[in-house]
């Protein structure tokens, strides 16, 4: 039965032609961010993807090689040292920057003489250049003139010992990221609602209990948020192990040398720009995005039924 429109009543065509217009306009506003994000994350994925089929040093042309950079790399024991020396950062580096940024942020948010203060302090570290805060560190953890062995009055290899350098880095990273992560635990915080806060203590409940059993249910979602970004942030460092290390020190076995800061991010500029063999850093690359996004997955799922964002 065709559809009856009163004198004066806009047609079906005409109701369409506004939403038509707003779409239209929608996606033209949407475009320049569209643009660069495909320009800029969607082809460089698939242009490494496509690199990882191919033999290339920069200089040669380039020539398929099929699977075999694929097998290259999987029987390569360095990439495997790096994989572990990544995996034992991120296991060092997250929970304890974790920690201490909600521990500042609790702090922070008690309203202490000071606060603003140390609120500055603390996001100074995450908004500095990496590389030039490396440089910066490198100089005080320096063996002979660096600021630290003059304060302690000893001689310590902070860099160059095997089983220091992993945990110094990792403390340079812990520093400079606690900033980033205190500032959204902190937004977390604030944004709790205060009647929740009183009710918890008119029941008696104290800080510490106030603490596990309201704030942190209640910060899920910004820990996972902080998680995620965290995981991604320090599977792909490379600013501070390059100014820092290097990637070393590099201890010989019989089996091979291998670095004992040689995290991934920095395997795959060895092979990029030191052996100039483009298809077996490629195919890092794409391990290195297939972890991420298992990793990544893996935190959505285990979050995803855990978390609520209502806080009313």
């Amino acid at each position: 039965m065709p559809e009856t429109v009163l004198p004066g009543a806009p047609t079906p065509r005409r109701r369409r032609a506004p939403r038509r217009r707003n779409n239209a306009a929608a996606y033209l506003m949407l475009a320049p961010s569209l643009f660069g994000l495909a320009a800029f994350l969607v082809l460089p994925i698939l242009v490494v993807l496509w690199l990882s089929f191919q033999s290339w040093d920069l200089l040669s042309p380039i020539a398929p090689v099929g699977l075999a950079n694929y097998a290259d790399v999987f029987s390569d024991p360095t990439f495997y040292n790096s994989l572990a020396v990544t995996l034992f950062f991120v296991v060092i580096v997250i929970p304890v920057q974790t920690a201490l940024g909600m521990t500042a942020a609790s702090l922070l948010t008690r309203g202490l003489p000071g606060s603003l203060f140390f609120r500055t302090i603390y996001i100074l570290p995450w908004v500095c250049a990496p590389l030039a805060l490396g440089i910066v560190w490198r100089w005080i953890l320096a063996p002979t003139d660096g600021l630290l062995n003059d304060l302690i009055g000893a001689r310590i290899e902070w860099l160059a010992n095997p089983a220091l350098a992993l945990p110094s880095v990792a403390a340079v990273v812990i520093w400079s990221n606690v900033g980033y992560i205190t500032l959204f635990f902190m937004a977390g915080l604030l944004n709790i609602p205060q009647h929740l806060l009183d009710a918890a203590r008119i029941d008696g409940a104290g800080p510490i209990a106030t603490f596990f059993r309201i704030k942190l249910p209640l910060l899920r979602p910004t820990t996972f948020f902080v998680l995620v970004t965290s995981v991604i942030s320090v599977f792909q460092l490379f600013d501070q192990i390059y100014s820092l290390t290097g990637g070393g020190p590099f201890v010989v076995t019989d089996a091979g040398t291998y670095g004992r800061t040689d995290v991934v991010a920095s395997r795959i500029y060895t092979e990029a720009f030191s052996t100039f063999d483009l298809g077996h850093a490629a195919v890092m690359a794409v391990v290195l995005l297939v972890v991420l996004v298992a990793v990544t997955v893996g935190q959505q799922l285990y979050f995803g039924k855990r978390t609520t964002y209502d806080l009313s």
